[in-house]
């Protein structure tokens, strides 16, 4: 009633909490810690896992990738305000510590099988950035081999093609000069094939028996010929970064598949480590067999101190003391 004449703009949600095992105080006491440390780590776990999600979505183009979270196959909002115990993963006649055990025991599992997948993603992104880092240095000492196509080359028992790093403002000068660095060059042969932001590659074709006279000339007007012989072995590595954008690609999507689907598992397992905590807490707090309500409220920023005002004034007695006035987890 308070909240609805206080706060409208909170909504409140049944979070129904099974009758647990409870067992002695003793026991719920030495299990109090515990609860409090796989809390810490399963919240981390969830937290870890979506922004995976949402850097993966991002490395993808696809924007945060938050609105396709889902658990149990409904969005996180519908599965919270609908939470149902899941009596046939964790039996409400077991006792909590097999509970917990069993819930950190499958969140380990998950933790390690993400780390695997992550792994091998990382390796080929790596490689990947390897290969770009090679294909970003200057033409002057960069590999030219996935930059020229076989029909690029001439090659003959009297010609030779061969490639100059010209700088990109002398481009004018090569064009009107290169015919005449010696007189064994095929007029109207060269023929630009790459430019990068302060060189550009060029084809020339002219006798074999000049090349050497070729390279001469062409170094005293400021052009770099780079020795370059084609194998269709460097094409085929051409090839294999085609693949490997492919791999990249295709691990990138089964490491989201694995994520949508594992985040949806850790945050179930989290919600039923609250309704454990919630459970063993009222104890401790209020003595056995309680009658208690539990809600989860969904307060907006403008509205929560309003809300935890409101708790403390109903709920703020000496077993419940600073949880409303907290607010340092956000």
């Amino acid at each position: 009633d308070s909240l609805s004449q206080h706060a409208i703009d909170t909504p409140l949600y049944r979070f129904t909490v099974p009758a647990l095992k409870g067992g002695t105080l003793d026991s719920l006491l030495a299990l109090s810690d515990d609860l409090i440390r796989s809390n810490l780590f399963i919240e981390g776990a969830s937290h870890r896992i979506r922004r995976q999600i949402e850097d993966l979505e991002r490395a993808g183009g696809a924007g945060e990738g938050g609105s396709l979270i889902t658990v149990d196959g409904v969005p996180v909002d519908s599965y919270l305000s609908r939470f149902v115990w899941d009596e046939r993963k964790y039996p409400t006649k077991s006792p909590l510590k097999d509970i917990i055990a069993s819930i950190l025991s499958r969140i380990t599992k998950i933790e390690d099988e993400i780390k695997v997948q992550a792994a091998k993603y990382n390796s080929c992104k790596n490689h990947l950035r390897t290969v770009y880092r090679k294909q970003s240095v200057s033409l002057v000492v960069r590999d030219l081999s996935n930059l020229v196509k076989p029909e690029d080359i001439i090659t003959s028992e009297h010609l030779a093609t061969l490639l100059a790093i010209v700088p990109k403002c002398s481009q004018k000068d090569w064009l009107s000069c290169y015919e005449s660095l010696d007189t064994f060059v095929v007029p109207r042969s060269s023929k630009r094939l790459y430019e990068d932001d302060e060189y550009a590659l060029y084809t020339v074709t002219l006798f074999a028996k000049v090349v050497g006279n070729f390279k001469a000339h062409a170094q005293e007007k400021g052009f770099l010929i780079r020795d370059f012989v084609y194998s269709p072995e460097a094409q085929e590595s051409k090839d294999d970064l085609e693949k490997l954008l492919q791999d990249e690609e295709a691990m990138r999507t089964s490491l989201l598949q694995l994520l949508y689907a594992r985040y949806s598992e850790v945050f179930s397992s989290w919600m039923h480590i609250c309704a454990v905590f919630v459970f063993a807490e009222s104890i401790l707090r209020y003595g056995l067999s309680p009658s208690i309500l539990c809600v989860i409220l969904a307060p907006s920023m403008e509205s929560e101190k309003k809300v935890r005002d409101i708790l403390e004034e109903h709920c703020g007695n000496a077993n419940s003391n600073d949880f409303w006035k907290s607010d340092d987890d956000g």
